[in-house]
């Protein structure tokens, strides 16, 4: 088992959309990037702490690779707009690898360029890829919050 964390805009539809992924073993909704320890969501909500809404995925690397990862998470937002996704404004909801390892970074930074290199977005890619710190796990009523409604196909755009 392997795990990767990414951030792309409120948790609840981007972890529905990687729990969908063939392979994916689990998912937890968290923040990551920040400077307070142990946020809460409503901490997270006051765009003071640094965190992302993140969601950190464990999967089985014989049956999906980290690229494929990559790829869903670029398929499931607009890595183009600064702080935000949708109606979700600050940098809570920014768009952010944050790798484990040397060779996640190497493997985002490469999906990265190739993404920008494609030009299917008429602006510059704002992805942060930045080493992983602590994931912090958010609250209970936060995972699977969209399965728990009946909405699990939901995804985000």
């Amino acid at each position: 088992m392997d795990k990767a964390i990414f951030a792309a805009g409120c948790f609840w539809g981007v972890e529905a959309a990687f729990r969908n992924v063939p392979g994916v073993l689990s998912t937890r909704v968290g923040y990551a990037g920040g400077t307070l320890q142990n946020p809460s969501y409503r901490d997270v909500c006051t765009d003071q702490t640094g965190h992302a809404e993140a969601v950190e995925v464990t999967y089985d690397p014989t049956r999906v690779s980290y690229d494929d990862l990559l790829g869903e998470f670029w398929k499931h937002h607009d890595p183009t707009t600064l702080n935000r996704q949708g109606p979700d404004v600050g940098t809570q909801y920014r768009s952010a690898i944050f790798y484990l390892d040397a060779a996640q970074e190497a493997a985002a930074r490469a999906s990265k360029d190739r993404l920008e290199k494609s030009h299917v977005f008429r602006h510059p890619v704002v992805t942060e890829i930045v080493p992983a710190e602590t994931f912090w796990e958010a609250e209970e009523y936060h995972q699977r919050y969209l399965e728990k409604r009946g909405l699990a196909h939901c995804h985000t755009a």
